[in-house]
């Protein structure tokens, strides 16, 4: 009997550890190329832009612009100089933990990608966000972070 629990016991290592090895890619991709961050970037005004340093340029958008939690938004992407096979948007809180989101975006053409996510809401008045766009290209994977706030329906949004 005893037998028996040891090799359940090895078993379910054996399988935890095979799980962990094919989740761990999805859970922390390795990114072959990122933009720099662009401290200026406000995606409440205006959608931003990412620079990669060989030419390329991601730019990404939120709809409705003032980026509100726990309703549907539009995420928009424009690859320039890229050929990507697939997109998405990793959205991250910054300094706390907010679960894994990540959105896959549909391609439109012309490099544009287009598709639907919802941003949870925090215990915080105000949590800052990183939605890092993934692009999937035969070279590995590409990013560009873009850095937003959203504020708790009723709360202000925190001045600069």
């Amino acid at each position: 009997m005893n037998r028996l629990w040891v090799a359940a016991a090895i078993l379910f290592l054996a399988a935890a550890g095979i799980a962990a090895y094919k989740v761990l890619p999805l859970l922390d991709p390795v990114v072959v190329r990122t933009a720099a961050l662009d401290p200026a970037c406000d995606l409440r005004t205006a959608p931003c832009t990412g620079k990669l340093t060989d030419g390329g340029r991601i730019t990404f958008g939120i709809k409705p612009q003032t980026i509100p939690v726990i309703t549907p938004l539009e995420f928009a992407v424009q690859l320039e100089g890229i050929d990507a096979h697939e997109v998405e948007v990793d959205l991250q809180g910054v300094g706390m933990n907010m679960g894994f989101n990540r959105p896959k975006l549909a391609a439109r053409g012309g490099g544009e990608y287009a598709g639907n996510g919802m941003i949870p809401v925090c215990i915080r008045d105000a949590m800052e966000w990183e939605a890092k766009v993934l692009v999937y290209t035969d070279a590995g994977i590409v990013a560009a972070p873009f850095r937003f706030v959203t504020v708790k329906p009723g709360a202000e949004l925190p001045r600069k």
